[in-house]
């Protein structure tokens, strides 16, 4: 059985390599991946991945969510191998042909994840950019298809609310990873914030989530270590109920 801190995912969503090495050293040992974002990225490049993984803690989730022409996002996908990342994310847009050249670009060194529907979106929004009726009315089938295409160029899982993880692995079984933002534990449902799809850590894991990405509720708690403790008897208790 997977330790229940090797499903939390940290979000370092700072902007200096000293406030990111903060939280390394704070959570290195608590945490399973630390997501590196577009904002850090963009700031410090790949020296931050570099002194993250000579820590020798936990490893990074790289979330840039590439979306541009096979050919452009290909390349980046080559460059993105050297760092040593554990995933790499790339949005199901356009075509799957972007899909597969990322794919194609990993060499089988990075595990690459779809990302389906951000969980900040809502129905209203899918129908404002002009989605069919059946998939603003339902989210579900959207992120299926997104999902299901994901899969079938070669993706090793996407990233999608928990509300969508138990039709993801039905559908496309339990080896597709399942990566969940927009994890509220209960003690910090009281907190209103821009995420629209929200689960609980527990509720994530027994809809068949692999991994959770969780960051403000740590990062805002007063006692961060604790939180992320409170977070991880969580996991490991939904975990032991739900085993068959």
């Amino acid at each position: 059985m997977k330790p229940a801190k090797d499903y939390i995912i940290f979000p370092l969503d700072v902007s200096s390599m000293e406030a990111a090495m903060k939280w390394v050293e704070l959570l290195g040992d608590r945490v399973g991946l630390f997501k590196i974002g577009l904002e850090l990225f963009i700031r410090l490049g790949p020296a931050v991945v570099r002194t993250i993984n000579e820590t020798g803690g936990a490893g990074v989730f790289l979330d840039l969510k590439l979306h541009d022409i096979p050919n452009t996002v290909n390349r980046a996908m080559r460059g993105i191998v050297d760092l040593g990342v554990k995933f790499v994310t790339v949005h199901c847009g356009d075509s799957p042909r972007m899909l597969e050249a990322a794919v194609e670009g990993s060499q089988g060194k990075v595990d690459v994840l779809g990302v389906t529907v951000l969980t900040s979106v809502s129905p209203g929004d899918i129908k404002a950019i002009g989605y069919r009726q059946d998939y603003y009315s339902d989210m579900n089938r959207l992120v299926l298809d997104k999902a299901a295409m994901a899969r079938d160029a070669g993706c090793a899982g996407v990233v999608c609310s928990g509300l969508e993880a138990p039709g993801i692995k039905s559908r496309l079984g339990p080896k597709f990873t399942a990566v969940i933002p927009g994890i509220r534990p209960l003690w910090s449902l009281h907190r209103k914030d821009d995420q629209e799809r929200v689960v609980t850590p527990a509720a994530a894991v027994r809809n068949g989530a692999d991994y959770l990405v969780i960051g403000r509720p740590i990062r805002d708690a007063d006692q961060p270590v604790q939180a992320v403790k409170m977070v991880a008897d969580e996991i490991r208790d939904a975990v032991q109920s739900h085993r068959p």
